[in-house]
């Protein structure tokens, strides 16, 4: 079997499913997945000091069209050693977490078979137990242990089927009915007509089992339906073309909230009633709009290519802004963190969509978001007052952009490093304002009649790159920034400018 270690992507665990792609080769296969599952169910055990055998651990998946080969080869590798399987079917990623939650299951642990909004021919593996999410350090555990397994064979005859996912609904039914308290109870979204777009994903529950039961209209939603090779557009709510669709969508049924999940539900973002998008900064600023009465003066941990404006816009509603490191594991984490420091941290949230909140589990799930929003929305109506209120005083920004500079040399660990410090060290020689508290890379914001704006140069998570951001405030102020940053990186060759 090929090396599994080169499987892990973070915490979770992501590889090439299946053929379709040029240049491109199968390395996550069904024997992968089968070693795999077994490795988990002995790594829970340990965990949980439980036996194996006595193991109960749910598993879901998306639309994608690996999805039922790479169950059953993890299932059979869980089956194969005594765990009581239950198969959940299509679901969400957050709805698999809640499994362990519910009373209804209480799973041991949870897999969910996803890669996101990656390419059809890829896919992975997510786990869960009680305490969230696993990170890195046990995702190399897993994989450590799956290396010394062999591929078993068993029939899932015992495997259960649930319907977690309805479970997982009525919760968040419950959350809006009980936060709006209508006149008409079961149906606090009448009167309200939402559109959703699931890109083909796992999302098209949300419109089914949430907003239709609730009384909502949902006359114009698009791509419900699942479909693996998602022909419609990305289910990514940072595509241009993905947000383009739900606008267009907004726009053409004058609706008054558009919703966009990605492929797996656990990140989202909106259009407002006039086509406005709310992601990136807006999102944030958003979310922290809505919480900030209930949490005052709490801290928002986002990751660090917020530009300044949403630092801004956050104090002025009495709250604080912790710019931290991407990825989303580290920002939720970061948050839990400081709470546990005393500091009151309601929420972490990533320009991406990713976003989890203190009151649920610090869960990145897009479907609660979108609940918040929709409660938000509901509650703003009923003063005669529009969602778009919330972020009024959100400084708009003209023109942002993203570079990924190519780092050519085998260490480019060191090199980048090198890169970066002196980078740093030209900025402050002259007298540009560099950030004293970043986490990753090296910030420096400008504020001058002849430029203004910020950029953010760091290293890349995993990949020999240099990713560079910039944001200007005016035209023309992106074209200087990127001068600026291509004379602070003047003799390095190695770097692809």
């Amino acid at each position: 079997m090929q090396n599994l270690m080169k499987l892990q992507n973070g915490s979770d665990i992501r590889g090439i499913a299946c053929e379709g792609i040029e240049g491109e080769h199968t390395n996550l296969t069904p024997e992968a997945g089968n070693v795999i599952g077994g490795a988990f169910a002995k790594w829970l055990s340990e965990k949980k000091n439980k036996p194996v055998e006595e193991l109960r651990i749910g598993i879901g998946h998306d639309s994608r069209i690996t999805a039922n080969a790479l169950f059953e080869a993890c299932a059979k590798g869980m089956a194969a050693l005594g765990v009581k399987v239950t198969y959940c079917g299509l679901v969400s990623t957050p709805s698999m977490f809640m499994t362990t939650v519910f009373d209804e299951f209480a799973f041991d642990g949870a897999i969910m078979i996803t890669a996101s909004h990656l390419p059809f021919n890829r896919n992975g593996y997510k786990f869960f137990d009680r305490d969230g999410g696993l990170e890195h350090d046990d995702i190399t555990k897993v994989l450590e242990i799956a290396s010394t397994l062999s591929v078993v064979e068993t029939d899932l005859t015992n495997v259960e089927k649930v319907d977690s996912i309805s479970v997982y609904c009525r919760f968040l039914c419950e959350k809006i009915k009980n936060s709006i308290k209508a006149e008409d109870y079961e149906k606090p979204l009448k009167g309200l007509h939402i559109v959703v777009d699931t890109g083909n994903g796992a999302g098209g529950f949300f419109v089914e089992k949430v907003l239709k039961p609730l009384g909502a209209d949902t006359t114009g939603s698009q791509f419900l339906e699942p479909d693996g090779h998602f022909p419609n557009h990305i289910p990514n709510p940072e595509n241009k073309q993905a947000m383009e669709a739900i606008k267009q969508a907004v726009l053409a049924n004058k609706a008054d909230l558009g919703i966009i999940f990605d492929t797996d539900v656990d990140r989202m973002s909106a259009v407002l009633p006039n086509g406005d998008e709310v992601n990136r900064d807006a999102i944030i600023a958003m979310m922290t709009a809505v919480i900030a009465k209930d949490y005052p003066g709490g801290t928002i941990v986002t990751d660090s290519v917020t530009s300044d404006r949403l630092t801004r816009f956050i104090e002025s509603l009495g709250m604080k802004q912790h710019r931290y490191m991407r990825g989303y594991k580290n920002v939720i984490n970061e948050s839990i963190r400081l709470n546990k420091a005393g500091i009151v941290s309601p929420l972490a949230i990533e320009t991406s969509g990713h976003g989890a909140l203190s009151e649920n589990y610090f869960l990145d799930d897009g479907a609660y978001m979108a609940v918040k929003l929709l409660i938000a929305l509901a509650l703003a109506a009923k003063e005669n007052k529009a969602l778009a209120s919330f972020i009024e005083n959100l400084e708009k920004g003209y023109e942002e952009r993203e570079y990924r500079f190519k780092i050519d040399c085998e260490d480019f660990k060191s090199y980048g490093k090198n890169a970066l410090e002196v980078f740093e060290k030209r900025a402050k020689e002259k007298g540009y304002q560099v950030a004293p508290n970043s986490y990753e890379g090296v910030r420096i914001s400008f504020d001058s009649e002849e430029v203004q704006g910020w950029l953010l140069l760091r290293m890349s998570l995993h990949d020999p790159q240099m990713p560079l951001n910039i944001e200007g405030c005016r035209a023309g102020d992106c074209d200087k920034l990127y001068q600026i940053v291509l004379e602070l990186l003047e003799g390095f060759e190695h770097l692809k400018l």
